[in-house]
């Protein structure tokens, strides 16, 4: 039993990025069903669609799930009282300060972890009294750091950082990525593309069916001006770039990119106009499979690669 199975009482230290568009209660008691920890991602419910979710996923599942709540949330006061009511004993925060409601989650049972992007972020997280952070780095789908810190790079300088449970994130869908990120340092990993193209996901067909299409380089980081996000390559994306040579202000950015944009690419389909986040691992993603499937292959790769390792001598 590693530190991160103990931490959440599960049997693999697996966990679902809890990604806007993506990941409901289906997603998330499939995850927990098969040995991980499932994530509902509250960035893209409103407070009483959340509350629901977290009732049908208490249905769909006796195992341990959490919630990811970023604290920029409009109503997150609401957010974080229907989580103590609902019972939730796991909390993901990311995108805002640890310190505003971790003790408060704390003192109400709940365990926190917090996601960064960098080492100093992840000593302030453990400074708050979060039990485990997650570091992602510029690999990621989605919302991302500043720094452009890579996976690769990122974990082992955050493993020196801190000494609670570290969590990898960003670039990893595969036993191989686990590994690997494990021997840099990290207690666990999170996967949130890998999971995306999932029959579970909540994502549109349209969604999914691009990220296994998708190639290496066919997303790019953008909109650092705003909040550094991973896109797809689509006509949006064009957009932006075309704007960014015409020297934009950031009313500019904020006016292309108007509201609902991420639910119009990703929850409805429109692969031309919407907001498509990935990671760039989504190239090394070939089929939308099930979620049990999913966790039983990444297992026994991580086990067929760990026996390999022990093989190599010099």
């Amino acid at each position: 039993m590693n530190k991160i199975t103990q931490l959440f009482a599960i049997k693999y230290p697996i966990i679902q990025g809890g990604m806007i568009w993506n990941s409901g209660y289906k997603l998330a008691s499939a995850v927990s069903n098969s040995g991980g920890l499932g994530l509902i991602g509250a960035g893209s419910m409103y407070p009483e669609i959340l509350r629901e979710h977290i009732q049908k996923c208490k249905k769909a599942t006796d195992k341990p799930f959490g919630v990811n709540v970023p604290m920029l949330y409009p109503n997150i006061e609401e957010i974080i009282q229907i989580l103590i009511e609902e019972g939730v004993k796991i909390v993901f925060t990311s995108a805002g300060n640890p310190k505003t409601w971790t003790s408060h989650l704390k003192e109400n049972g709940i365990t926190v972890v917090h996601v960064v992007s960098s080492s100093k972020f992840a000593l302030k997280a453990q400074e708050a009294g979060v039990d485990a952070v997650v570091a992602e780095g510029f690999e990621a789908g989605g919302h991302n750091g500043r720094e452009e810190t890579t996976t690769l790079t990122l974990i082992p300088m955050v493993r020196e950082s801190i000494s609670i449970p570290l969590i990898a994130a960003g670039g990893i869908a595969t036993g191989k990525g686990m590994l690997a990120a494990m021997v840099l340092g990290a207690d666990g990993v999170q996967m949130g593309s890998r999971f995306a193209a999932s029959l579970e996901s909540s994502a549109h067909e349209n969604f999914k069916n691009t990220i296994v299409n998708l190639k290496e380089g066919e997303t790019q980081l953008t909109l650092k001006e705003l909040a550094p996000v991973r896109l797809i390559k689509n006509k949006f994306f064009d957009d932006v770039q075309e704007l960014y040579s015409k020297c934009p202000s950031k009313e500019d950015l904020e006016n292309l990119l108007g509201k609902r944009r991420a639910k119009r690419g990703m929850f409805e389909g429109d692969l031309v106009e919407g907001e498509l986040e990935i990671g760039q691992i989504a190239g090394l993603i070939h089929e939308i499979k099930p979620v049990k499937d999913i966790v039983e292959e990444v297992i026994s790769e991580f086990e067929s690669s760990v026996n390999l390792m022990q093989q190599i001598k010099f």
